[in-house]
């Protein structure tokens, strides 16, 4: 099988892994992967070469690059982060074959401490899933590859592996020529191609061109291309059963002697000699990787002892409970409510009439009461008994103590008080069984930053003639509406999440004359 295709999951474009590695059979993927060994030691096979990462090491696993992992003898935890190149990739035009090397000589090298403070980062985000956690993932991802490309895409030959070249750091034409250089190269390597070619490409003499790539990496322009024949074909001796002729061939040797000469040069050995010796060891079907997740109580304790203030960031945000709703309804939705929902007795105070704006625009509505709470009302204006087709859901975020002191308050600065200090998240999972069809679902949803816009505004109304304060106020103050459908056969969830003061009423329909 070989190739190993990596699933994304919750809408995201990265995937992470952090386990104890027994073995992880060689492989390959379309998509760049980062490695950070949070505790102990494993063994990175990457190509020819084989590597010994310890407890901090970060390593680099370029987009189709051949590796494997397995356990040295001792514990190991590895952070193994997975970009997904399809999407970053239209953000920057040299992710895909660029080739990132973080082997240096200064272990301690600032921009090492902050790509290992990035990838901590990310693994708390994941592992805590607050409130927008998605969108802080993907920021600190972006984060991620910015400092791969400003310190990590320099590197030179040193005793037979790439070790990053301090010296070209910040040379951006540099870095963006070498780019294109070797992104040229590797889409080429299977044809004559000449040091010429890339020269007039580049608008650069011959001996410019040569003297840059032996400054850069160590290497000759031939040289270069010679690794890149060989570092491609490996896939081909481990994931075909072409005779040695045909790969050599189809990767662009002129002769079977130069390919084995050139392979030996980088392997130590014959290609089928190399393929006799790892053939047994790809993934597959059969053969599997082995190893153990580890919980978020052991990823914590590494990432607090690794990396320092990133845990303590992370350490206080406790999240509330999730408040779970559940109404059955199959034929015929539960008997209405009849007693004054909770949630009336904070809303229909007069102070309170800011927040209360989607409450009261659910009361107009007039419907009847499913089920209530003190911080959510659902309601259907379909008639009991009958078959329900619609319903209205309208959650807000407060805990019980912001419910008593609204209960209170006497004047609007006291509400903006409360709006202002609230930066609580809450979970809130409408699940409603029994009900089936298309959907057309209607969100009007209103976040901390507006509610405490109206207040303001209220208490300090903005003069007429300042028309961009009184248009950027107008902005801020709006709520969000947004528009979508749903098939269900049987059951329908509802998810909305906050933090801090915020309300959202879910209408949902299928008819198309409410929408």
């Amino acid at each position: 099988m070989l190739k190993e295709k990596i699933i994304y999951k919750d809408e995201l474009p990265i995937n992470v892994i952090t386990a104890c590695i027994e073995e992880y059979p060689i492989h390959f993927h379309d998509d760049m992967e980062v490695i950070y060994v949070l505790d102990g030691s494993v063994i990175l096979r990457n190509g020819y070469y084989t590597y010994t990462l310890k407890q901090g090491d970060i390593f680099i696993i370029n987009d189709r690059e051949m590796h494997s992992f397995e356990n040295t003898g001792e514990d190991n935890m590895v952070m193994m982060l997975q970009l997904d190149l399809s999407y970053f990739s239209r953000y920057y035009d040299s992710l895909k074959n660029n080739f990132f090397v973080t082997d240096m000589e200064d272990d301690s090298d600032e921009s090492l401490e902050v790509l290992k403070n990035i990838m901590a980062r990310i693994m708390m985000e994941v592992l805590q899933k607050g409130y927008g956690y998605e969108q802080k993932v993907i920021e600190s991802t972006h984060n991620l590859i910015a400092c791969l490309l400003s310190d990590f895409q320099y590197f030179v030959m040193e005793d037979g592996k790439f070790k990053n070249e301090a010296k070209n750091k910040g040379n951006k034409i540099l870095a963006g020529r070498l780019n294109r250089i070797t992104d040229y190269m590797y889409d080429n390597y299977s044809r004559k191609l000449t040091l010429n070619e890339i020269a007039e490409r580049e608008h650069l003499s011959i001996y410019y061109l040569s003297h840059i790539i032996k400054e850069a990496t160590g290497l000759s322009f031939q040289d270069l291309l010679s690794y890149i024949r060989v570092e491609e074909s490996e896939r081909l001796l481990l994931g075909t059963n072409k005779k040695i002729g045909a790969i050599a061939e189809e990767t662009g040797f002129s002769a079977v002697r130069y390919y084995i000469k050139h392979f030996e040069n980088w392997f130590g050995m014959h290609p089928l000699e190399y393929r006799r010796k790892y053939i047994g060891k790809i993934i597959s079907r059969e053969i599997r990787a082995r190893y153990v997740r580890c919980s978020p109580e052991q990823i914590e304790e590494a990432i607090r002892k690794q990396v320092k203030g990133v845990y303590a960031d992370y350490a206080g945000n406790q999240k509330m409970k999730p408040v779970i709703i559940d109404i059955d309804i199959y034929d015929d939705y539960a008997a209405v409510e009849k007693k004054t929902p909770a949630i009336a007795e904070i809303m229909e105070r007069e102070v309170n009439s800011i927040i209360a704006e989607p409450y009261m625009r659910l009361k107009k509505m007039k419907e009847n009461v499913v089920a209530s709470g003190e911080n959510y009302l659902i309601t259907t204006r379909c008639k009991y008994p009958g078959p329900l087709d619609s319903l209205s859901i309208l959650v807000y975020n407060f805990d019980e103590n912001i419910g008593r002191s609204l209960r209170k308050i006497v004047g609007e600065e006291d509400l903006l008080r409360i709006v202002r200090n609230y930066d609580e998240e809450i979970e809130f999972l409408v699940r409603c069984t029994g009900l089936s069809g298309t959907f057309k679902i209607l969100r009007y949803r209103i976040e901390k930053d507006t509610f405490t816009s109206k207040i303001e505004n209220s208490i300090n109304p903005l003069k007429n003639t300042d028309y961009r304060a009184n248009f950027i106020n107008r902005l801020a103050s709006q709520a969000s509406v947004s528009v979508g459908s749903y098939t269900s056969s049987d059951a329908l969830s509802i998810r909305s999440t906050f933090k801090g003061a915020g309300a959202e009423l879910v209408l949902l329909d299928k008819k198309k004359d409410r929408l």
